[in-house]
């Protein structure tokens, strides 16, 4: 197995662990064959913990592999049972940072049913209820250069679904070459930014945030 990349660990107790995926990795196994979240994290606990056999890691939700930013996982089926049901009553929140092309109103909420076809791994805006329902507030911090840096409040989470809905309104990601274009061939401009939820044991109310991105083009906007 190759050397798995060191991860940065945001939080970790018994029952948790929340950590910062980095950008190009999956992260659960996939057909590529790439080492992945779950199998570096399985690694790093049977290793810290001297654990014999497997070491139990629970997925509670993903991001795209371009996709960076903070992730918590669980480290017991209790809680990862607890977290996942935070996802279903919605009190588990999400914030994402993303800049799209060209300016768009300061703040507003979008709202589309979304089909997924899982053989070509895209996602389609529908008018049939048959679609997913999906929304998330957005807000816009800044302005430069044809390009708008936004806040996103995800309220339900479905596959490539701030790729889809700004792209969808002639507003696609910087750097998404699935729903826009991506002529320069950099990494796709969406950031896992916070995480809010409760402790599934203490049910202390806990928020991780990491800091914007330095790269291209989160870098032009201060």
């Amino acid at each position: 197995m190759p050397e798995s990349p060191k991860i940065n660990i945001i939080y970790e107790d018994n029952h948790l662990l929340v950590v910062e995926k980095p950008i190009n990795i999956p992260v659960q196994a996939d057909a590529s064959k790439d080492i992945d979240m779950i199998t570096i994290l399985k690694k790093y606990r049977k290793e810290k913990e001297n654990k014999s056999g497997q070491a139990f890691i629970g997925l509670i939700h993903r991001l795209d592999r371009p996709v960076g930013g903070v992730m918590v996982f669980a480290k017991t089926s209790k809680a990862a049972s607890r977290l996942s049901d935070q996802i279903r009553k919605n009190t588990f929140q999400k914030i994402y940072l993303a800049v799209i092309k060209g300016s768009i109103s300061s703040a507003g909420e979008l709202e589309d049913y979304l089909i997924k076809d899982k053989h070509k791994n895209i996602s389609y805006i529908t008018n049939s209820k048959n679609g997913k329902f999906s929304k998330l507030k957005y807000e816009v911090l800044d302005t430069k250069n044809n390009m708008s840096l936004v806040k996103i409040h995800l309220l339900t989470g479905r596959s490539h679904q701030i790729r889809l809905q700004f792209a969808s309104r002639k507003h696609p990601l910087i750097g998404d070459s699935k729903y826009g274009s991506n002529p320069n061939n950099i990494n796709i401009a969406l950031f896992a930014s916070s995480l809010s939820f409760n402790h599934p044991i203490t049910k202390e109310r806990l928020t991780f945030t990491l800091n914007k991105p330095e790269r291209y083009p989160f870098n032009i906007f201060k």
